[in-house]
């Protein structure tokens, strides 16, 4: 069932996840995975403010970085309770995306300098807020976030993004995964090549330690109050920590050599020193974030547009993450009311971080789903744990410095062995559509050559993009030079506008061609298996009964009565929609080997 053993119709190998997202693994267990998480999170936050950081203007440089990383922190850990607790219940983490990162670069480079005549010019400074315009910068990057939490929690409170998840087949799931991916190459050689063979060395690792010793088993020892400590079964503890352990292993590899031999050529820069601002020597033990601290985020017309494009991007990607992460540990697809919950969550998120003066929104981190996919861990109990941690860590600005110490080459790495499974997973959608089809190759090689060639030409001339209006320039500007949005939104329209077959689109399953009664009862069982995975917590489901959700700011967000009548509402569509192709093999498999058997039985009763 949820995260258990799965034969795939190749090789007929087993093929068991560690934890399901049901299951509650020790506590010792739950906190090595939450640190798990937390180390590539904390990779994602690093890169996403060392990229941000030479676009800022030289006044908004000289702002106390370490602050800044532990509010990022901070909203991460609420965003990433809520997303576990009330939102999609998938254990994602929430971090910053390089869907934030790309609006919030062009918003910095194009920032007006204008003095008091209103001419261009270097703004002047008065009385005791001299502060004030340095950050002014930094202050419309945080009102872009809040912006883009508003826009995010309009998609799921309308059900917008529930009702395109719905509709968005192998031949839309394909390339947009893929290209989420893709889009992270140019980041992961530029970190890596800080230090090459560290890099190297941690990808060696995640590799034998996923692929090659997935198999080894270690004892686990427990305890408990009645027994003690005792040792009750073995675990895949290689393939489980197969992101940690290389992790650990190159840092200590690279703090032994660089201690040897001092500032070895090979090793390049060693870690991100981040500025101190105001002559502190060190950031304070503990700091609660609160709003205003650093100034009100700045809602200008310019934040407008970026903000919008960084909701719908932001967006785009939390509901490939979605379907990333229920695929990786072979539970149904979320239906509608969990993909809405998942970005009304987000979108709080959002608003809390662009409130708190961060540069960055909250989204479902691809790299830490990744992480599940290569672990096979899907424990919910182990993401909030983590989501404990970062809160910890946000209270504490002098903690969060700690993790500006890893080295370069090593966020680099991670970024090599997380992307590569976003790839991957959309590579394996092809299987379910006619890949072979002339109609398929032009919207697969169309799609992702332009989200790759449209980007690239902006990046060089952006002054192309010239409508007259600020606003909108940025807007089109964000749009157009994030690859996920023109990715998806080509997809789509080519998937739905160019004439072709359920078969050639995917739409049309193998076993609803043998029999469309099967195919309906197999859509009942994932219904309730979807009911198991995404339902909401026992006590809020008192509190909101499906009578009760029949408001409009209610009914796309919660899940409907679950009669057997109405077994196709959550979780799939109806014969011939995309979502059944999006579930587990097995249920298939075992509808169509009941077929099979059926049909044994009635020849050998006709020959009798």
């Amino acid at each position: 069932m949820n995260g258990g053993c799965w034969r795939s119709r190749a090789s007929r190998r087993p093929l068991c996840s560690s934890y399901s997202l049901l299951e509650m693994p020790p506590w010792g267990l739950s906190c090595c995975f939450a640190l798990q998480h937390l180390a590539v999170q904390a990779s994602l936050l690093c890169i996403f403010h060392l990229l941000l950081l030479p676009a800022l203007p030289a006044g908004d440089q000289s702002r106390n970085w370490s602050e800044v990383l532990a509010q990022s922190l901070f909203a991460c850990g609420v965003s990433t309770a809520l997303q576990t607790s009330l939102g999609s219940r998938l254990p994602l983490v929430q971090a910053p995306s390089f869907e934030f990162l790309i609006p919030a670069m062009v918003l910095s480079r194009h920032a007006p300098a204008t003095g008091r005549n209103g001419t261009a010019g270097p703004a002047e400074c008065a009385g005791k807020g001299c502060a004030a315009p340095e950050n002014q910068s930094l202050r419309e990057v945080s009102g872009a976030v809040v912006m883009a939490g508003l826009v995010q929690l309009a998609l799921g409170v309308s059900g917008t993004g529930g009702w395109i998840a719905q509709r968005c087949g192998p031949m839309v799931l394909a390339p947009s995964l893929s290209i989420i991916g893709l889009s992270a190459y140019q980041e992961a050689a530029r970190f890596c090549s800080a230090s090459w063979g560290v890099a190297l060395l941690l990808v060696l690792l995640a590799v034998l330690c996923s692929q090659h010793l997935g198999a080894c088993h270690l004892p686990l020892c427990t305890w408990t109050r009645a027994k003690g400590v005792a040792v009750e079964t073995s675990i895949p503890a290689l393939r489980m920590f197969s992101v940690l352990l290389p992790l650990c292993s190159a840092w200590i590899v690279w703090g032994i050599v660089s201690h040897l031999h001092g500032r070895w050529a090979p090793l390049g820069p060693a870690t991100w020193q981040p500025p101190v601002a105001n002559g502190t020597l060190h950031p304070p033990w503990l700091q609660v974030p609160y709003s205003g601290e650093q100034g009100w985020p700045s809602l200008s017309s310019r934040a407008l547009g970026a903000g919008i494009a960084m909701g719908i991007a932001a967006s785009m990607n939390s509901l490939g993450c979605y379907l990333l992460c229920s695929r990786a540990l072979r539970v149904p697809a979320p239906p509608w009311h969990a993909c809405n919950r998942g970005l009304c969550v987000e979108g709080l998120g959002s608003l809390l971080s662009g409130a708190l003066g961060g540069a960055s929104g909250m989204a479902s981190s691809i790299p830490n789903a990744c992480t599940t996919s290569l672990t096979q861990v899907g424990s919910r109990r182990a993401v909030q744990v983590s989501a404990l941690a970062c809160v910890l860590l946000g209270m504490s600005p002098r903690l969060a410095e700690l993790l500006t110490s890893i080295p370069l080459a090593i966020h680099g790495g991670v970024l090599c062995v997380t992307y590569t499974v976003a790839v991957g997973t959309g590579i394996s959608y092809f299987q379910y559509a006619n890949i072979d089809s002339g109609r398929n190759i032009f919207i697969v090689g169309f799609t992702m050559f332009m989200a790759l060639l449209v980007p690239r030409w902006l990046s060089a001339a952006p002054g192309h993009v010239a409508t007259g209006w600020a606003s909108l320039d940025l807007f089109l500007l964000s749009v157009l030079t994030v690859p996920v949005v023109l990715t998806g939104l080509l997809a789509f329209f080519l998937e739905n506008t160019v004439s072709g077959t359920l078969e050639e689109r995917g739409l049309l399953t193998e076993l609803a061609a043998w029999d469309p009664g099967a195919e309906a009862r197999a859509a009942l069982q994932r219904q309730r298996e979807a009911s198991q995975v995404y339902g909401l917590p026992l006590a809020l489901r008192k509190l909101l009964p499906p009578s009760g959700c029949q408001t409009f700011l209610l009914c796309s967000l919660c899940p409907g009565r679950e009669a057997p009548g109405q077994a196709l509402e959550e979780g799939s569509g109806p014969p011939g929609e995309a979502t059944g192709l999006l579930l587990k093999l097995g249920a298939l498999e075992a509808e169509a080997d009941g077929r099979r058997r059926d049909a044994g039985n009635c020849r050998g009763d006709s020959e009798v």
